[in-house]
């Protein structure tokens, strides 16, 4: 799904701040959206959350940093992060070429996912979110 010049994938969950999340099994895929990289440019450095870390919904997950401004990433569920895409530490730009693949920031494991997801947009919702911003 596209609006104006914005990917939007239908199989994530979105939020306000314009992060995904990707629900693959017993883990959740976190990054910035399309719309996110759009707005910040170059991203020129990506502070990674740290390993074993547990977050709450809406908790500021990392940083990131473009040439236009330093952004903070907060988390779309709460959980602990598993996985963190350590190729950002060497290639930050990888947000901005393929921002929903090479381009994720972490990986948790969900502690109340049903719940979360409820507080989420679906790709519809998000595209009507963009929209209205832009108007």
């Amino acid at each position: 799904m596209r609006v104006d010049e914005y990917e939007i994938k239908e199989e994530l969950y979105y939020t306000k701040d314009h992060e995904w999340v990707k629900i693959v099994e017993e883990e959740a895929i976190i990054g910035i959206t399309d719309y996110a990289q759009k707005e910040l440019r170059d991203i020129v450095y990506v502070d990674l959350p740290e390993m074993g870390r547990k977050v709450k919904q809406g908790e500021k997950l990392c940083e990131v940093e473009s040439v236009k401004a330093v952004s903070e990433v907060y988390s779309p569920v709460s959980g602990e992060v598993v996985e963190v895409n350590e190729r950002l530490e060497d290639s930050p730009e990888l947000i901005n070429q393929d921002p929903y693949g090479d381009g994720w920031i972490a990986k948790l494991k969900p502690e109340n996912l049903e719940g979360d997801v409820k507080n989420l947009m679906n790709a519809e919702e998000y595209a009507e979110y963009i929209k209205s911003l832009e108007h």
